[in-house]
């Protein structure tokens, strides 16, 4: 699986499938030529991960994306509006929205409804973590692989995200939200030294 999971910067993802679907997980900054989206997966509002310019990019005429009611618009793709401890089933592929928020910051409140996701490709559970501190509800998950934020400020930074990852034990942790806007190499290095459990820093495609 992991030689499927694309990191295209800051928390842009997209993971091919064994069928060839496409899942991109908050688009920003697409380079030109990438693989056309078959299902977009859209955190939160905020600009660096929806942003329907990126979104043009990669959508064909049947792209679903799946997100918070914030991200609803005149963008001419089917929206599948989830709120957090909801599922649905988007061409075979199951996707459980899970809360993303900061508990004593204001940047995601808790109110907004802004998610993560858990998505099951292939018979693996990847955990989506999107713009998020470690909060309570995050003890339950039980996932193969974990997107987790690292670059501080905004989330959670390189300890609080390693604390996740010893909490919830992945098989394997892959760091995110970094080397864009803010965090640094440095902090997915420092992640990976505190983490209990493999820990892959992929390469900005």
């Amino acid at each position: 699986m992991l030689d499927k999971i694309h990191w295209l910067g800051h928390a842009s993802f997209y993971i091919e499938a064994k069928s060839g679907m496409i899942i991109y997980f908050d688009p920003y900054q697409m380079k030109d030529n990438l693989p056309e989206a078959d299902i977009i997966l859209v955190s939160h509002s905020h600009f660096d991960h929806y942003s329907p310019q990126d979104i043009k990019k990669i959508a064909k005429s049947d792209t679903v994306i799946v997100g918070p009611s914030s991200i609803t618009g005149k963008l001419p793709y089917t929206i599948k509006v989830l709120k957090p401890n909801e599922m649905t089933t988007v061409r075979g592929i199951d996707i459980e929205a899970v809360y993303a928020y900061n508990p004593r910051k204001n940047f995601h409140p808790k109110s907004n409804d802004n998610l993560g996701f858990i998505v099951t490709i292939d018979n693996t559970r990847v955990y989506y973590a999107g713009d998020t501190d470690f909060i309570p509800e995050m003890k339950g998950i039980k996932i193969d692989i974990a997107l987790l934020p690292v670059g501080g400020t905004y989330t959670m930074n390189a300890k609080e995200a390693a604390e996740v990852a010893n909490t919830i034990s992945p098989k394997i942790a892959i760091p995110m939200h970094f080397g864009s806007i803010v965090g640094s190499s440095k902090d997915a290095k420092d992640f990976k030294e505190l983490c209990k459990v493999e820990v892959k820093i992929l390469e900005q495609e």
